[in-house]
């Protein structure tokens, strides 16, 4: 996801390395940036705020991007997402809103289960990516990217007032919350200190309103952005705070930013929307066809299914894949040429891996080069250098699953 967001992109051990058409330095109007509950909070701590989808983000923090970076993957780091869109969708018939704007089957999920899906347009493209929680309390819970915020919410709530028009029970809220992440191997064991729920039985895609840290109506979802165990906390904004200060008194935590949260993602194998996945990108051709629900397909019944379900068992153009190279770091928009110096596709992502030492990347090539261990070559700064098609994610993840 954007989760967009990542953001950021691509590592290079500086900030200088990272795309400009992601984030740009607040050298600008700031009033007019949106900012989260935790803007104050993050200057305090050394954030180093950037302009990210209209939002003031902070990049890093005092620390080094490759050391928040490694933090997160060896202890456990606190994010602020709250730029996040966040909403939820009630009435009898929230299902039927949502499985007409999404390829996910909605209907089955269990109460409190989350399943990441897609909006995708007639034409099969991918609109925007999401995570859908079936809650208990009657209503889905969605939160997608910001810098699709107003695509989402006016797709939302022109299906909302469509449905209502034929008499459906039906309606919209958008959550005006904060959301932390905090993500890492330590991160259960730092949030159990502040729940009464044994977070033993909150598995991966689960989800759980409690109290933590004395701040109550707190939504926590075992999901996340970086391929480590971790949660998302949906907090009452005057909470927030109070909440993020009450976990960074652990030593295990330490404050991350978009930087981070970007190499985090590339290395676990996650798109970033609008970088390697958009609306000209249907799921097939994105490797994000196990997000397509099996009755779904059968019926037949999402946007764009005339054009995604025979790409299951047909043949794409392209496809999006892992890669790895020795040598510069692989850029957004890198040409990937096969061994014979033709151009047959670009990177969409790519940067230094922190954790491998390597540079790794994603992109899109014919569906006769995306075999992994197929060897090609990218062209960085104007000369060509050796690559190979990878699995992903390049880093093992570590979603905590009950076994």
């Amino acid at each position: 996801m954007q989760r967009a967001v990542s953001v950021v992109a691509h590592l290079g051990f500086r900030l200088q390395a990272f795309s400009p058409d992601l984030y740009r330095p607040l050298s600008f109007a700031q009033d007019v940036l949106r900012r989260t509950p935790l803007y104050d909070f993050h200057l305090v701590h050394g954030g180093k705020m950037v302009e990210f989808a209209g939002w003031s983000l902070p990049v890093q923090y005092r620390d080094s991007h490759t050391d928040s970076h490694l933090h997160t993957r060896q202890h456990c780091s606190l994010f602020d997402v709250s730029h996040m869109l966040q909403t939820k969708i009630c009435g009898s018939d929230r299902v039927k809103l949502m499985e007409s704007l999404v390829v996910g089957d909605i209907a089955e999920l269990r109460p409190n289960q989350g399943t990441l899906s897609l909006f995708t347009n007639e034409a099969g493209g991918i609109l925007d990516d999401l995570i859908v929680t079936n809650t208990s309390q009657g209503h889905l819970y969605v939160v997608s990217n910001a810098g699709c915020w107003e695509k989402d919410l006016a797709l939302m709530q022109d299906k909302v007032r469509e449905l209502q028009n034929q008499g459906r029970d039906v309606g919209l809220e958008v959550l005006d919350n904060a959301l932390l992440a905090l993500q890492g191997p330590t991160a259960a064991q730092v949030l159990q200190a502040g729940v009464a729920d044994d977070l033993r039985k909150l598995p991966f895609m689960t989800s759980a309103v409690m109290e933590v840290f004395g701040v109550s109506g707190c939504r926590v979802t075992r999901c996340g952005y970086t391929g480590e165990d971790g949660v998302e906390i949906s907090v009452p904004a005057a909470g927030a705070v109070h909440l993020a200060t009450a976990l960074l008194e652990n030593p295990e935590v330490k404050l991350a930013g978009l930087a981070a949260r970007d190499s985090l993602r590339l290395e676990a194998g996650l798109c970033l929307y609008g970088t390697d996945i958009d609306e000209h990108t249907t799921p097939v051709e994105g490797s994000l066809s196990w997000t397509l629900g099996k009755r779904r397909r059968a019926a037949m019944d999402f946007p764009g299914a005339k054009v995604i379900v025979p790409q299951l068992k047909g043949k794409v153009q392209r496809r999006r894949v892992g890669l790895m190279c020795e040598g510069a770091p692989m850029r957004a928009h890198s040409p990937i040429l096969n061994m014979e110096g033709t151009m047959i596709g670009t990177v969409t992502s790519g940067c230094p891996s922190p954790s491998l030492k390597k540079n790794v990347a994603m992109g899109y090539v014919p569906c006769e080069y995306s075999r992994p261990g197929t060897k090609l070559m990218v062209e960085v700064r104007r000369k060509q250098q050796m690559a190979v098609v990878s699995k992903m994610p390049f880093v093992p993840t570590n979603y905590y699953t009950l076994k």
